[in-house]
C-alpha cells in the first residue's frame, strides 16, 4: 500500500514560485490499480517522483508498506519498482543484459534473475528481442524492458508513468493486460495517464489532479457521481474545470 499525505513542492522560477504539488492527498491499496489521472502540467509526474523518493516534499509525507522514506528510502526503493517518465535503457546491452544488471544492483543471486527474466518476458512478450541489443528498439520494445528491469526484484508496490505513452495499439493492448496481472497477484498499482479510455479500461480507483491539487478521487462510478456526469471524460473535464490539456 502506498499513502501520499498532504503532499506539497514548490520550484523557484526566474519569475517566481511554482507550486508543482499543492496539498496532494490520497490512499493506492493492494491488489488495485490506482489511475493518477489530469491534463499536463496537473502535477502528476511531480507526484510519482516524491513518492518513488526521487524528490524529497517541501510538506508531507509519503508511506510505502508504512515506511517512510524520510526514515528509510532504501527499504522503501526495494518495495518499489518503478517505470520513470525516462525511458532511457544502455543501448549497448541486450534487453536481457538490462535486465540482469537492474537485478544485480538488487543484489539477486544469478539464479533467481534468471527466473524472474524469463517470467517478465514471458508475460511482456519479449522473446523475440530479448538477446538483441537495445540500440535500435521501437518505443515499445525500450518500454517493455524497462518495465521488466523496473519488476526484476519481485516487488510489491509498482509505480509507472503514461506506461502506454507512444506506443501502438497491441502493444498497449499487451501492457494493459500485464497491469492487471500485477493487481491479480495482489499488487498494488499506480499509473499516471491523460487517456481516459486507459483509465476507464484499467482503473479501480482515480485521482484527478489539477493545478497540484487532488479535485476528484474514488472508483469510475464514484468520480462519475461527484461530479454528475454518467460520461468519465465528461466527469474529468468537469472536475479539472478545463479542457485545456485534455487527449483522449
Amino acid at each position: 500500500m502506498i499513502i501520499a499525505d498532504n503532499l506539497h513542492k514548490a520550484f523557484k522560477t526566474k519569475t517566481g514560485v511554482v507550486k508543482a504539488v499543492d496539498g496532494v492527498g490520497f490512499e493506492a491499496r493492494d491488489g488495485e490499480i490506482t489511475g493518477l489521472l489530469g491534463p499536463n502540467g496537473a502535477g502528476k509526474t511531480t507526484t510519482l517522483r516524491i513518492l518513488y523518493t526521487l524528490m524529497s516534499p517541501d510538506q508531507g509525507r509519503v508511506l510505502v508498506d508504512g515506511i517512510d522514506p524520510a526514515i528509510d528510502a532504501a527499504a522503501v526503493r526495494r518495495a518499489l519498482g518503478v517505470l520513470p517518465d525516462a525511458r532511457g535503457v544502455y543501448k549497448r546491452l541486450t534487453a536481457r543484459e538490462n535486465i540482469a544488471y537492474f537485478g544485480q544492483l538488487h543484489g539477486l543471486p544469478k539464479a533467481q534473475i534468471a527466473e524472474r527474466t524469463k517470467l517478465l518476458a514471458d508475460a511482456l512478450q519479449m522473446e523475440d528481442f530479448l538477446d538483441r541489443q537495445t540500440e535500435g528498439f521501437s518505443q515499445g520494445q525500450r518500454t517493455k524492458t524497462a518495465i521488466a528491469r523496473a519488476l526484476v526484484h519481485n516487488p510489491k508496490n509498482v509505480i509507472l508513468d503514461e506506461p502506454t505513452n507512444g506506443l501502438d495499439v497491441m502493444t498497449t493492448r499487451g501492457l494493459r493486460a500485464f497491469l492487471k496481472q500485477l493487481r491479480d497477484e495482489g499488487r498494488c498499482v499506480i499509473f499516471s495517464s491523460h487517456i481516459m479510455q486507459e483509465v476507464a479500461a484499467l482503473c479501480d480507483r482515480i485521482v484527478v489532479i489539477a493545478q497540484g491539487r487532488v479535485v476528484a478521487h474514488g472508483t469510475p462510478d464514484e468520480v462519475r457521481e461527484q461530479t454528475g456526469e454518467q460520461n468519465l471524460e465528461d466527469a474529468f473535464v468537469k472536475a479539472i474545470g478545463s479542457e485545456e490539456g485534455l487527449h483522449a
